[in-house]
């Protein structure tokens, strides 16, 4: 580990001083509601660091806390995404978390793990049990999460160590190939409610395995997460937080060859559509590690100051032969590109951060600022192959990597990029009359990337090289309260995203949004909900010369306006309404793409690939009586493109799903859950071979769940 002075200081932060200062009561950042709704008054730190609910907040922010992803039967991190408007998320291999979001994907959408960015695919949640809650914010936030985050940003939240005495919770699961899962959390006061130093202590374990529907696929995933809270003093405390995640996928699916022609909507044969064409020992392996030291201390009633100290240490593995297509009259799977590949991942950084209240010329405002320092280190060690070879998709026998030509076990390192960031903040609030507040803030970067090759020299790949950018963004937003229960608000944001790495001398990618929206209640509080319209626009990314398609120039363009829509109604003491919809229109305004020929075609106009035009849920639940609780859920995503040409299409598709839950008693319920009930066949994600990236079929599952 080549940054150990900086991870040694985790276990360095608990011998600070303590001042003796009483404790005001204090508000949990991200405290769950329990009653279902839109937690419109619940706090979020992906969007602000002041400490503000998301009613507060001058933009599109939705939360999916713990109670809604038990009650919505969430499993994954995808699960748990696709709940929130506007978000088409799924799990290919080989794209990490993929996330389709406001017109935009990939490492366009931040993906954080408790307000920390990381590498784009550095870290991917195994499942959805060790985490509190899923917060998402639209637009532009490099304010407060750092390059990239121009379509939006995702905040993973871990469960951590709380004040209670004793709490503990279990959930055992079985359903559809032998899917089987194990979970338990514990949370436990360390020592007596009389001691000058308080500890409490929270450790939860889920274990998940599946068989999966296609074929020879196998899922075996571990996640522990274990935190100590500390209250050393009445104003200090301190929280170690520890997380491992280790998944390993035997064979796993890659995706399913579509029909020839390719032209226009993209047709699979559907009687072999679980067919694996990946090699008997194909495999992939995630590991990953996190430490986080927390410092949380209120210096008096007005000002507070929150440090973390963290490392993330990752590990991803692939082997596998990834490419299948028909040949030309659809009577054998020509099979492609052997792949095996390590990803080697190590971010370790600190964050600071004060927030003070304070008066300004008689108006009430609330500061925050602060520092981040974070080193990201990457190495890939790719080895790849032909490894064509051709079967009968009815009768074959898929083989094994190594006997590939060209193959070999082990990995040789290729580059690794190292990522310095030093950044300052800053974010103010200024409550301008009692019902007029102006939100501002500005950040600046300080970026520098370190390449070293460890292979072959050549002009475009020397030994060594550097770059470096110091972008500046930020963000201002009005919000006005007419009436106690309603708000409307406008806000402009801004985003700096680094070029991938190159020896071209090029700047950040930059963009821009503005949004108008309002925030409400209705109904005497029965109902709440959220309306945002918004348009952004990214440029100066790297795209084809179009003079000279061996090389790149900093001149793409895109952009995309949309509408988001989201509400919750209590229509009767027993029904329960959830629901949202999001609409977009995403386009290139300058991309240039080398295609097969080697010549260079203009795609201005066209929408980039798996961006659906719309996305929506409904979900319906229904209380019975004080035992029996009962729903249905369906959920929308509109067709996607799965070339930049936009000639290939892969269908709209539309889910059902239904539960029946049984309270055996005050502390155990049993469920019954059927997801996708119709048994609809659709495609997740289109891989650019084109294939498909089948979603499940029709599944049953039983869950048994105990809380003390």
């Amino acid at each position: 580990m080549k940054h150990l002075p900086l991870l040694a200081g985790l276990f360095g932060c608990l011998p600070v001083c303590a001042w003796a200062l009483e404790l005001a009561p204090t508000t949990i950042d991200g405290e769950p509601s329990h009653e279902p709704g839109l937690a419109l008054d619940q706090s979020s730190g992906v969007a602000s660091r002041l400490g503000l609910s998301v009613r507060e907040t001058p933009a599109s922010v939705a939360i999916a806390n713990r109670n809604d992803i038990e009650r919505h039967g969430a499993k994954t991190f995808r699960d748990a995404a696709n709940t929130l408007p506007g978000v088409n998320a799924s799990a290919p291999p080989g794209f990490g978390g993929f996330v389709s979001y406001r017109g935009f994907t990939s490492s366009q959408i931040t993906q954080m793990f408790n307000g920390i960015n990381v590498a784009t695919g550095l870290a991917r949640p195994v499942d959805a049990w060790i985490y509190d809650r899923v917060e998402l914010v639209g637009g532009p936030s490099s304010l407060i999460n750092g390059a990239g985050s121009v379509g939006g940003s995702l905040n993973y939240v871990t469960k951590l160590a709380t004040r209670e005495e004793q709490a503990a919770e279990g959930q055992l699961t079985y359903g559809s190939y032998d899917t089987a899962g194990m979970a338990f959390g514990l949370n436990h006061a360390l020592t007596a409610p009389s001691a000058d130093v308080q500890h409490y202590a929270r450790l939860d374990v889920s274990r998940n395995t599946n068989h999966s529907y296609i074929d020879r696929d196998q899922r075996d995933a571990w996640s522990v997460a274990f935190s100590l809270l500390s209250d050393l003093t009445p104003n200090l405390s301190h929280t170690l937080a520890l997380e491992y995640q280790d998944e390993h996928e035997d064979s796993p699916y890659w995706g399913t060859p579509v029909l020839n022609p390719k032209a226009g909507e993209l047709k699979i044969d559907k009687h072999n559509r679980f067919n694996n064409y990946n090699v008997a020992d194909g495999r992939y392996e995630q590991r990953t590690l996190w430490a986080r030291s927390i410092i949380d201390y209120r210096i008096n009633d007005s000002t507070t100051l929150k440090n973390t100290l963290y490392h993330l240490d990752s590990q991803r593995d692939y082997r596998n032969l990834e490419t299948y297509q028909y040949n030309a009259d659809n009577s054998a799977v020509n099979r492609s590109t052997a792949y095996q590949v390590r990803h080697q991942g190590e971010q370790n950084g600190n964050q600071f951060e004060l927030r003070h209240d304070d008066r300004f010329v008689g108006l009430a405002t609330t500061w925050s600022g602060g520092f981040e320092y974070k080193v990201n280190s990457t190495t890939n060690s790719p080895l790849r192959a032909a490894g064509n070879s051709t079967v009968d998709p009815d009768h074959y026998d898929p083989g094994s990597f190594y006997d590939i030509p060209g193959t070999r076990p082990g990995f040789i390192s290729d580059k690794t990029n190292e990522v310095t960031t030093k950044a300052l903040f800053v974010e103010n609030r200024l409550g301008l009359t009692d019902k007029l507040t102006l939100l501002t803030g500005l950040r600046y970067d300080a970026i520098d990337l370190d390449v070293t090759n460890h292979g072959a020299i050549t002009a475009s790949s020397p030994r060594h090289f550097t770059r470096s950018w110091e972008p500046v963004t930020g963000r201002a937003g009005l919000t006005y309260q007419f009436i106690p229960t309603a708000n409307v608000y406008v806000q402009y944001s801004t985003a700096a995203e680094q070029p991938s790495t190159t020896t071209q001398v090029f700047d950040v990618s930059t963009g821009k949004q503005w949004e108008v929206g309002s925030k409400f209640d209705y109904l005497d509080g029965r109902g709440s909900a959220t309306v945002a319209a918004y348009k952004i626009e990214r440029k100066d990314f790297a795209v084809t010369d179009p003079l000279d398609p061996t090389n790149s120039i900093p001149v793409g363009a895109q952009s995309s306006k949309g509408i988001e829509l989201a509400s919750s109604l209590r229509i009767t003491p027993r029904l329960l309404a959830e629901g949202n919809f999001a609409w977009v229109d995403a386009e290139y305004d300058e991309f240039n793409e080398k295609i097969a020929s080697g010549a260079v075609v203009s795609r201005k106009g066209n929408t980039p690939t798996n961006v659906p035009k719309r996305v929506g849920n409904l979900w319906l639940t229904y209380d019975f009586s004080e035992d029996w609780q009962g729903g249905v859920d369906a959920r929308y995503v509109a067709q996607v493109y799965a070339d930049n040409a936009n000639t290939q299409t892969v269908p709209a598709y539309t889910l059902f799903g239904t539960f029946l839950r049984y309270k055996v008693d005050a502390h155990t319920s049993v469920t019954g859950r059927v997801r996708n009930l119709t048994n609809e066949v659709y495609a997740e994600f289109a891989h650019v071979s084109p294939a498909y990236y089948l979603g499940s079929p029709r599944t049953f599952e039983v869950a048994v769940q105990t809380r003390f």
